[in-house]
């Protein structure tokens, strides 16, 4: 059996690839991108974002992992779960859960299955891919259990390449996804300040990656660690969280400034962002084909996990 059979028989290649990419620790399939539901340069701002930001340490993939993943149970994903993760940046997600899962394929378009790769080390447990999220080279009801953490709304249609993701599980099999909320379950005064973070966000979006990189790192001091350190601040003095959850960016409490770095680059440097009522992502997980959706009552907000019919 040739290498590329194997790896159709394994994996579930549903075509050839154009080429491998000689990565430190592994070769990644990269498969031509055809498809139009796809911004290049929101793909080639992730690109930088991820090159710029890849030394997570294990402590902090465990606790957004822990996260993320609060609503996924042991029998949606074990050792036995065949996994693909759609947009898998940095890797940040794979790597939580190479222990956690049987077999498992990371996906994105952009340069960041590099950075993923370095971020892995040597893990045959996992598969990177260069290929799109609308145009996934593996046959339909392939996996067990599909993910896609804060990817799909940075999609220009976010219905179309979701109905893609739940394409590739088998049935009975589990996607879990993260979406940008639309601040339904926020006052006014939150959505007030959120609409001036977007016109910030349109204006920062549209600079070269170098200013982008610095500008965002000002905001993460001048924007994100003022309300961070308020939060902080309350905790230590036993205001409970009930309260503290109404402060804009509570969820940075207790995360690392590398983190508050990173993730003020991808929300002010990302050129396409889309954001979605509770009952909006409900409403496209049902029409992809799921059914038993549960949400998260945490932040981020709103992820939530299905079974597909």
């Amino acid at each position: 059996m040739s290498e590329n059979e194997q790896l159709n028989s394994e994996i579930g290649f549903s075509k050839p690839w154009r080429k491998k990419l000689q990565g430190k620790h592994r070769e990644i399939y990269e498969f031509p991108i055809t498809d139009s539901n796809i911004d290049e340069v929101t793909v080639s701002s992730f690109g930088e974002e991820w090159k710029a930001f890849h030394g997570f340490a294990e402590t902090e993939i465990e606790k957004l992992g822990n996260e993320y993943f609060d609503i996924v149970t042991p029998e949606m994903l074990n050792t036995r779960t065949s996994v693909l993760e759609v947009g898998c940046g940095s890797g940040r997600f794979l790597k939580y859960l190479s222990t956690r899962a049987g077999f498992i394929v990371g996906v994105d378009p952009s340069e960041a299955v590099f950075a993923a790769d370095q971020l892995l080390g040597p893990d045959d447990r996992v598969v990177l891919v260069k290929a799109s999220a609308n145009d996934l080279p593996f046959r339909d009801a392939s996996f067990d259990f599909v993910y896609s953490i804060g990817v799909l709304h940075h999609i220009p249609d976010t219905f179309r390449a979701m109905q893609a993701c739940v394409d590739k599980l088998k049935p009975g099999g589990h996607f879990f996804t993260y979406l940008y909320y639309d601040l339904d379950n926020r006052g006014a005064a939150f959505r007030s300040i959120f609409r001036l973070s977007n016109l910030v966000r349109k204006g920062v979006s549209r600079m070269a990656p170098r200013p982008k990189r610095a500008v965002c790192s000002l905001l993460a001091v001048g924007v994100y660690m003022p309300f961070v350190g308020l939060c902080r601040l309350l905790k230590s003095v036993g205001v409970k969280e009930s309260v503290r959850k109404k402060i804009p960016l509570f969820g940075y409490e207790n995360k690392s400034f590398y983190i508050i770095r990173n993730d003020a680059l991808d929300r002010f440097g990302t050129p396409l962002e889309q954001r979605f009522t509770k009952e909006k992502v409900r409403d496209m997980m049902e029409r992809a084909g799921l059914e038993n959706i549960t949400f998260s009552n945490h932040i981020p907000y709103w992820h939530a996990i299905g079974k597909k019919k």
